[in-house]
């Protein structure tokens, strides 16, 4: 979840902050991420990640070390890691020889090695420092760290970096496509609070006015992903039996004194978890834990340990949009990851769209259809959702430079009229071949991956057999959406759709006359359908199973506030 939010039409707009704080300033390069990748990062991997963090809130400083290991495909001499220049670096060594021939100018730390290093080969990096984060102005709109106080004036602390990359919380290569094979993450924070991350909990210590929790993801996860909540936190837990045969943790930090209410949202956990799991197909990360913690901000899909901020408000649909919402994006974000910001809808519009169909599935039509006619009011159609070129998160999320919020409600409409067009037993199959990489999924047959918006578009192809290219042409790839165009004279109906793409279009559009629905094909060329009478009054698309130009619904959408 990120800025587009604000716009869409599924959600409420709630704004997390910090009174009283005045960020520091930040350089324009560490609050960029993605984009295309630098010379320096494309022949790398990162292997293993180290963090550790000693947070201070009194002072609302952080004293960290990181330890990175990174492995080569090709001869390299020259790195580069991310890392924002709040911070003051104390000392760096590479395979654990200290050195001070490094710079750290406009958030990069850069470094050469006197002999390269050969393909194949593995690469020590060490960094201790100290400093003040970058503060969070709106988050995680505008994220960095959030330092905030539950009402009895204790510590609450997180982080929510999605727009911002990795590089304000911890040197890193901040790109969507560098994630670790494995995590270590040790928080030290003040006696009496509970450091809640991601992955296992391997150990919990404590030493003189301090606590200590050490966790570790043995899977790769989304580099942004990595978050530190603090709070004094309590805990529920329980086990979710898998339809797999497996089982796995669910556990919620929770802020106390709000025992009722967490008790209320961890009852939707395995409710939700039946959805996905029979829709979608296995949790992907059960090895780990099914986890949620309250924060001081709205939310943000942070694997294993998603941000929860709704302060536990009831939705309209008799269940927690939020909630689900983050989940969503274990499959959607998490198992599957897009290869550049450009392909976010793979993460939002799949994200979206689970919630009318959960609706759908508690519920029924009349829910499903309510929730995606509130959502097709926020479609802009400014930008094409694809551009098909490396893009920054800002490129994509500012709607003077991308998509922004059709990212979310454009992707979840088009995911809708593709299902109608091919059906359910071809789509839900695509869509697990893009998650899992297999239409069968089973605990140990899958592992996180990434893919990109053609991954989708051939798995949809070899599914149904035919080639569906001029679809997404049409709707990913083109701003503009296509208009059907009906004309009558007499009893002749003249029917076609007018386009913005050269690339063939033809759907299957539902004609109503009275009581009977009758389907026909239509194309760019005019085809003629008979009416009854010349008076008989017809409905197109009476059920909206089309994304389609309605100007009705753009005038009202202008109408409302932003």
């Amino acid at each position: 979840m990120k800025k587009a939010l604000l716009a869409t039409a599924f959600v409420p707009l709630i704004v997390g902050g910090c009174a009283g704080v005045e960020p520091k300033d930040t350089l324009t390069e560490t609050l960029e991420t993605g984009g295309a990748l630098k010379p320096e990062h494309q022949h790398i991997n990162l292997e293993k990640a180290h963090l550790f963090f000693d947070i201070n809130p009194e002072k609302r400083e952080v004293k960290g070390k990181t330890e990175l290991v990174l492995s080569v495909t090709e001869r390299q001499s020259d790195f580069l890691i991310d890392f924002d220049n709040n911070y003051q670096i104390s000392a760096l060594s590479i395979n654990s020889l200290k050195t001070n021939d490094y710079t750290h100018e406009l958030g990069e730390i850069r470094f050469s090695l006197e002999q390269p290093i050969a393909a194949g080969d593995k690469l020590r990096v060490t960094i201790e420092y100290k400093g003040q984060p970058h503060v969070a102005i709106n988050p995680p709109w505008d994220g960095g760290y959030v330092w905030d106080e539950t009402e009895n004036g204790k510590p609450w602390i997180a982080t929510a970096v999605q727009g911002e990359g990795c590089d304000l919380i911890w040197p890193c290569i901040d790109h969507p496509t560098f994630e670790a094979k494995q995590t270590d993450i040790v928080i030290r924070v003040p006696k009496g609070l509970v450091a809640a991350s991601n992955g296992k909990l391997i150990e919990s210590s404590e030493g003189e006015g301090w606590s200590q929790y050490h966790w570790r993801s043995e899977q790769p996860q989304n580099n942004y992903g990595i978050a530190l909540n603090v709070g004094p936190y309590e805990v529920l837990k329980d086990t979710y039996q898998s339809r797999y045969g497996h089982e796995y943790p669910l556990v919620f930090y929770y802020l106390e004194g709000k025992k009722a209410e967490a008790e209320k949202l961890f009852n939707e956990f395995s409710e939700q978890l039946d959805f996905y799991e029979d829709v979608i197909g296995p949790y992907p990360f059960y090895a780990e834990k099914m986890g949620v913690v309250e924060t001081p901000h709205l939310g943000m899909e942070h694997q294993t340990i998603n941000a929860y901020g709704q302060e536990y408000k009831a939705g309209k649909y008799n269940f927690d949009w939020l909630l689900h919402h983050e989940l969503a994006h274990e499959w959607f974000g998490n198992q599957v990851t897009n290869t550049d910001w450009d392909h976010m809808w793979l993460h939002e519009g799949f994200g979206a769209y689970m919630q009318p169909l959960y609706g759908q599935y508690l519920h029924g039509d009349f829910v499903y259809h309510s929730m995606m006619y509130d959502s097709r009011i926020g479609i802009r159609n400014e930008h094409p959702v694809v551009s098909n070129k490396p893009m920054s998160e800002d490129d994509v999320y500012k709607a003077d430079r991308g998509p922004g919020s059709d990212i979310y409600q454009k992707g979840a409409w088009i995911l809708h009229t593709l299902r109608n067009l091919i059906g359910d037993d071809d789509f839900f199959a695509a869509t697990r071949e893009l998650v899992y990489q297999t239409t069968d999924p089973k605990p140990g047959n899958f592992e996180p991956h990434f893919a990109d918006s053609q991954d989708f578009i051939d798995a949809v192809n070899e599914q149904t057999g035919e080639d569906f290219t001029w679809f997404f042409e049409h709707y990913l790839y083109t701003a503009k959406l296509p208009e059907l165009v009906a004309e009558q004279e007499g009893n002749k109906l003249s029917l076609h759709w007018q386009t913005f793409n050269e690339a063939a279009f033809k759907l299957p559009v539902e004609v109503q006359v009275g009581d009977t629905i009758s389907t026909v094909v239509v194309g760019k060329t005019p085809i003629q359908v008979a009416l009854p009478t010349t008076d008989a009054h017809y409905v197109l698309d009476p059920l909206h199973k089309i994304l389609k130009q309605e100007d009705y619904l753009d005038a009202y959408a202008k109408e409302q506030p932003q």
